[in-house]
């Protein structure tokens, strides 16, 4: 297992200045959100993460819209958005992109008793799967679904509910990120939940039980990433949090601690 973290939560002058500190407290990869700037900059970013000797692990989102949102418009530009990231991500060498198929409630109207607007959001969203499914494959990155907690999203919360969505899409390139801040919410267990996402997991995010940086809050790590050995897990872990105090100390900090944990 390889520890990443996101670029923004680190302080420097510059790009290269953020690199050489990560590669210098520990971690290997660095994940870049899913901006305009960095699909304009892909040979500068591959550039600076080359020469720091780390890898890019990810994409976080960045794209507009939502793909479960009523209006075609926004949903055309949702997937046209996150085509563009899966393409980015495999230039860049990354894992994938990280997907959340909707934030806060439903958007689209409940047809009960036809259907219920879970369940068409669930029909609309094996649909736009198939489509990104087939792009993701095309270029090589994983499109990567996010269980997010239930103050954040009604639909997708629990890692088994995101294999459920896996199996029935059937396309590797179809797959799952997993957050132990958001586990520890919804899962009543998260060695558990991991164990249950098995080959689906290709990527995790890590953040204690206060979303501050691992090591600060009461998250057992320890049982987790055991779990992640467990099912061969050998991808990165990237940090998705607030940083206390000092981020030249608190980083590679967190970074000794994760590696404790993982010992």
């Amino acid at each position: 297992m390889k520890l990443a973290s996101q670029e923004g939560l680190v302080p420097g002058a510059n790009l290269e200045e953020k690199l050489e500190k990560l590669a210098a407290w520990g971690y290997e990869g660095v994940e870049f959100w899913g901006s305009e700037w960095l699909l304009q900059s892909i040979s500068h970013v591959r550039s600076a993460v080359e020469k720091a000797g780390l890898k890019v692990s990810t994409i976080c989102a960045g794209y507009r819209g939502s793909v479960l949102d009523p209006d075609p418009s926004v949903r055309k530009q949702a997937v046209e958005d996150i085509k563009a990231r899966l393409t980015a991500a495999a230039e860049l060498g990354a894992v994938g992109l990280i997907f959340v198929p909707i934030f806060g409630g439903p958007r689209i109207p409940d047809l009960s008793p036809y259907k219920s607007a879970v369940e068409l959001e669930m029909d609309l969203l094996l649909v736009v799967l198939e489509e990104l499914g087939k792009h993701a494959e095309q270029v090589g990155a994983y499109l990567l679904l996010e269980p997010l907690n239930r103050y954040e999203t009604h639909f997708l919360r629990r890692v088994e509910q995101a294999v459920e969505i896996c199996e029935k899409v059937g396309n590797p390139y179809i797959a799952i990120m997993a957050d132990f801040f958001h586990m520890n919410i919804e899962e009543a267990s998260i060695p558990e939940a991991i164990r249950k996402g098995g080959k689906w997991l290709k990527h995790i995010h890590l953040a204690d039980s206060n979303r501050l940086l691992p090591g600060w809050g009461h998250t057992d790590f320890r049982s987790g990433f055991a779990a992640l050995k467990e099912i061969g897990f050998d991808g990165f872990m990237a940090l998705e949090c607030s940083v206390p105090g000092d981020p030249n100390e608190t980083l590679p900090k967190a970074a000794q601690y994760l590696r404790e944990c993982m010992s």
